[in-house]
């Protein structure tokens, strides 16, 4: 133990307190510790005490206690409407599937319940005087801003093959190094990641690329990445033969990630499309008379393989649909109103402005040159604002001067309701057709003949 450290536990404080007040010893651990070491306002508190989990149970009787992992002495207590994982110290057998130990033996001893956590910044223990236990040099390494596996990293990613992934995520979102050993190990096994639960694999790819280290991650550990989404290795060295392009299409995959606003409030969308934005250029590849490479319809097979990829990962079907879309479109050029309409009627005024944004991370990872294209996007973002505040523009269909009703008086049923209104849409968005209600309606009685 080292020194009493001043921290505000919030609600935790209470858990730690009233289990050492039953008898029993009890210590936050894990990332919130770290992220208090580091200055950071913990996500969670995850606490780990001697009391078995029926005891702790008891002790925690008058509160709302949930059986959550009894197998492997988990209970969550809920506490004022925060929720605190406690978990008997312990050591883990063996881990048949890759990811949880077969067996668990309870002990008395918080030393040898972190000796079996992944890395030394995540096994340190703090207990409610804020007194630290870090028998693995867990706070030195954060002040050197590095990543080890706790003992032998072959072991460690081989009893649980999702470290290999948490490795790079907490590089990437903590900005820290891998140490050399764990990062030999990671790459080593990488292999394994293929056993490991959709669901875990996108909840770490997600906090990968949205971390500030993301870049230097992505690039170091490809093949990592690839063991998510084995597409991307088609990617790896692909010169472009483009005077567009500086990059080789992973890195220029990498960069476009790099480019989105990790302030935007999208941007965990738009980091997701930007990824497999290009994902299709490989298979696409041609070469012209010159020698110039060109990549003909890879937005649209490449929204089709993002869309096999993010369902495979187990995204939600809006989030697929979206980037579906973004990648479809994000390489259609965008020149004047007309143009903006059209798009805007496609695919709304809300995905317009994040194609906008796809777009700019897009042409940043490219030539210098190209640059001067974000001028362009600028201005047909702010047009498109504009057309958005002006009541007489029209791009869709609430806008249009007749409604279903005007149309179904004319004599159409069913299906044909909602054709006609998107052709009179058309040509109202295309300049052939002003938006008035005598015009409208005539052109509505020429569809019907």
């Amino acid at each position: 133990m080292t020194g009493g450290e001043t921290m505000n536990f919030g609600k935790a404080g209470y858990i730690l307190e009233t289990l050492e007040k039953a008898g029993f010893r009890a210590y936050l651990v894990g990332g919130c510790v770290r992220d208090m070491i580091m200055g950071r306002e913990p996500g969670d508190f995850d606490i780990a005490a001697s009391s078995r989990p029926e005891e702790t149970a008891a002790v925690f009787a008058s509160d709302r206690v949930i059986p959550t992992g009894i197998k492997h002495g988990t209970v969550t207590v809920i506490h004022q409407g925060e929720s605190f994982e406690i978990t008997t110290f312990r050591r883990d057998g063996s881990y048949g599937d890759l990811r949880r130990p077969d067996s668990v033996e309870f002990t008395d001893d918080i030393e040898e319940d972190l000796g079996r956590r992944d890395f030394t910044v995540n096994a340190i223990a703090m207990d409610a005087a804020g007194n630290i236990c870090d028998p693995y040099g867990g706070r030195a390494d954060i002040g050197r801003r590095l990543i080890r596996c706790v003992g032998d990293p072959i072991a460690r990613f081989s009893e649980d093959a999702l470290r290999i992934l948490r490795a790079v995520r907490f590089s990437s979102v903590l900005n820290f190094d891998i140490d050399d050993e764990t990062s030999s190990a990671a790459l080593a096994l990488c292999g394994k990641i293929s056993a490991i639960s959709a669901e875990r694999k996108r909840t770490e790819l997600v906090k990968l690329i949205s971390g500030e280290n993301c870049t230097q991650v992505m690039l170091k550990y490809r093949e990592i990445i690839a063991a998510v989404v084995p597409e991307l290795r088609d990617c790896f060295d692909f010169c472009q033969r483009s005077r567009y392009h500086k990059y080789d299409v992973y890195e220029h995959i990498v960069r476009s990630v790099e480019a989105v606003d990790a302030a935007d409030p999208d941007s965990g969308l738009l980091k997701t499309a930007m990824l497999l934005h290009d994902i299709a250029k490989p298979q696409m590849f041609c070469l012209d008379e010159n020698g110039a490479g060109h990549f003909k319809g890879h937005p649209e097979v490449g929204a089709a393989m993002a869309a096999d990829i993010l369902n495979r990962l187990r995204y939600d079907r809006k989030t697929i649909k979206e980037v579906y879309d973004l990648i479809a479109y994000h390489s259609v050029k965008i020149r004047n109103e007309t143009e903006v309409r059209r798009l805007i009627s496609q695919l709304g005024i809300r995905k317009f402005r994040l194609l906008m944004k796809v777009k700019t991370a897009d042409h940043s990872a490219k030539e210098e040159f190209v640059l001067a294209e974000n001028d362009d996007i600028r201005k047909m973002a702010e047009l498109a604002e504009t057309l958005e505040k002006n009541p007489d523009s029209c791009f869709e269909l609430s806008r249009l001067a007749v409604n279903g009703w005007d149309i179904k008086n004319l004599g159409f049923s069913g299906r044909e309701i909602g054709e006609c209104l998107q052709i009179l849409l058309n040509k109202v968005v295309e300049g052939s057709l002003p938006n008035e209600r005598k015009d409208l309606l005539d052109a509505a009685r020429e569809l019907m003949k």
